[in-house]
């Protein structure tokens, strides 16, 4: 991972020139895994995350405003008893591991003074949050592990703090020339030295070898064999050195076509050409806020979409399931007019059919060209009751036509809204938009709900729609759901503002507004249609159709479901799908 021992080593440095002897004021926990420390220092107010994600375990100065939970989580509420007001006396590394603990100074029950830590462990799935009294027991953590995780070393309030085990490995700062000169050359010729440098040094990683290796032969790949190994220990040497005395230069790689970050270090990267972008920056921080700052939500929005997601795609699936049933019944009704026209048949010809006849062979008066025709009859009946056996199939093909029809009518609105709630879940951005997807679900019948009473009901968080400026000055609003579409397109819109959506798509209603005139330049159109298509099903679609019309012509039918209406007078753009900056 691009977050190793040395960009701790550079985040440690940047803390103690900036939060130290910082006072510690307010304390939130907006994820069960991270807790965000808001300091108060001579030189002004920080925010210091503090990240024990899974996959995106960090520490650094942040900028990114979160939402936080209504009630505060336990570590979040033990934390605000035991540290706010506290002082940062100490931040600290533990060697070149990827551990950073912050000593807070404070006040205990009696008024002592008593110091009270925050350890950090950034170690993948392991990583974890802890808090510890001044005689290391630990008080409490983000995440508790028992003996039945770990018969090494558990993490539980009231047990003694222990480090993780120590790494056979060398330090960065104690490096020997002379004893990593025989390490090399004891090398196999056909030995990768980027892979050496990884087993070797403490806190290094896989980004930082291969950094060391590119800059002393241009490649990234580089075997034991195929090198001066006297030259290389020398540049290793130097290179790390320079490192321990605080000479870092961190930086962001950009992919140059999807614009996202790609990498980060605290050394500026080198090793990356054409199709990336190098970004360099003053603080460790920013470049590591700027990789996480999309990467980190996404995933944390995902994981607590995940069960929507679920219900929903199941419950696509039960439609489709129901089309093709109901499809196939419509298929089988089809050929209802031939019964029909056999009760005809046999009636008309009812003289010549005798009792036990297997079949009958008439003129068909059907037919324009006269033929005859073949009627299959069951020989322990009547002919009358033949006929009227084959009228009772065309009547039951005939009901069975119309069910049909109606039922593929209903299946195909219902996963047309389910497909709309999907996308509106895939591009939901906070709690509180998925908490509004999940009332409108619960109202849809699709889950059970979870408010108890008027009183929680006023206290659930809303999100409000998207907003974006056009080119020419217009206000354009984008709806995050079908409840926010409704309330966008039959509440807040005036009947002369412009209304947009992707054509027979799953998509966000899209409004300009025209204060009062109902016109908006061919630039505005586009933009608005462009970004239509974009909230869309069909965002990654080349050429997209969006409707258009003023609200005046949208309707919405009665017991339609959210998001769901009806509009005429229209026009209809085809666009490449595009998104634009929003406005706060």
């Amino acid at each position: 991972m691009s977050y190793d021992g040395f960009v701790t080593r550079c985040v440690t440095e940047e803390l103690n020139q900036t939060v130290l002897n910082g006072k510690i004021d307010k304390i939130y926990q907006p994820e069960k895994d991270e807790i965000i420390l808001q300091i108060r220092t001579r030189e002004g107010n920080f925010r210091l995350l503090l990240s024990a994600s899974a996959s995106n375990a960090r520490v650094h100065l942040t900028s990114v405003k979160k939402e936080n939970p209504m009630t505060p989580p336990m570590l979040c509420m033990l934390m605000r008893k035991l540290l706010s007001g506290a002082v940062i006396s100490k931040i600290s590394q533990t060697e070149f591991d990827r551990v950073i603990r912050l000593d807070a100074e404070t006040r205990d029950e009696l008024g002592d003074i008593c110091t009270r830590s925050i350890i950090v462990e950034i170690m993948g799935r392991h990583s974890n949050i802890i808090l510890v009294d001044g005689t290391n027991k630990i008080l409490d953590s983000a995440k508790h592990i028992d003996f039945t995780v770990s018969a090494v070393r558990q993490i539980l309030p009231g047990l003694k703090y222990e480090e993780p085990p120590a790494q056979d490995k060398t330090r960065a700062d104690s490096v020997s020339e002379v004893e990593l000169m025989n390490k090399v050359e004891a090398l196999s010729e056909d030995a990768p030295l980027d892979k050496f440098l990884v087993s070797e040094f403490m806190g290094m990683s896989p980004l930082l070898a291969r950094e060391i290796i590119y800059r002393f032969c241009g490649n990234t790949r580089c075997l034991a064999g195929e090198t001066d190994s006297a030259a290389f220990v020398v540049h290793t040497v130097d290179f790390l050195k320079r490192l321990c005395r605080g000479e870092f230069s961190p930086s962001l790689v950009i992919d140059s076509t999807e614009k996202r970050p790609e990498f980060f270090s605290c050394v500026r990267l080198t090793q990356y050409g054409d199709g990336n972008v190098i970004e360099g920056y003053e603080s460790i921080s920013e470049a590591v806020d700027r990789y996480y700052e999309g990467r980190s939500r996404r995933e944390h929005m995902k994981q607590r979409s995940a069960a929507l997601s679920k219900l929903v795609a199941n419950n696509i699936e039960r439609c489709e399931k129901k089309l093709v049933m109901h499809r196939e019944n419509l298929e089988k009704a089809a050929d209802r007019e031939k019964f029909r026209m056999y009760g005809d048949l046999i009636t008309a010809n009812i003289y010549r059919i005798k009792y036990g006849d297997a079949s009958v062979t008439v003129e068909n008066f059907y037919s324009e060209d006269g033929g005859t025709t073949e009627i299959p009859l069951k020989r322990d009946i009547s002919p009358a009751q033949n006929a009227q056996r084959y009228y009772k199939r065309y009547n039951k093909a005939k009901t069975t036509e119309k069910y049909a029809r109606e039922q593929i009518e209903i299946a195909e609105n219902e996963k047309y809204y389910l497909e709309s709630v999907a996308r509106s879940i895939e591009d939901a951005e906070t709690p509180a938009e998925l908490g509004e997807i999940r009332r409108e679900l619960a109202d849809g019948g699709y889950i059970a709900s979870r408010t108890d009473g008027k009183k929680q009901a006023k206290r659930q968080q809303t999100s409000v729609p998207m907003r974006f400026i056009s080119p020419d000055g217009y206000e354009i609003l984008v709806g995050r759901n079908n409840r926010q579409n409704d309330e966008l397109t039959l509440r807040k819109a005036y009947s002369t503002d412009i209304w947009f959506h992707t054509k027979q798509i799953p998509g966000s209603h899209t409004i300009v507004r025209t204060n009062g005139t109902g016109e908006a330049p061919d630039t505005t159109l586009m933009a608005a249609a462009r970004l239509a298509a974009y909230y869309s099903k069909a965002r990654n679609s080349s050429q997209v159709p969006v409707d258009y019309t003023t609200v005046k012509n949208v309707k919405k039918p009665n017991g339609a479901k959210p998001g769901m209406v009806i509009y005429d007078n229209y026009n209809t753009v085809y666009v490449l799908p595009e998104d634009m900056d929003k406005c706060e």
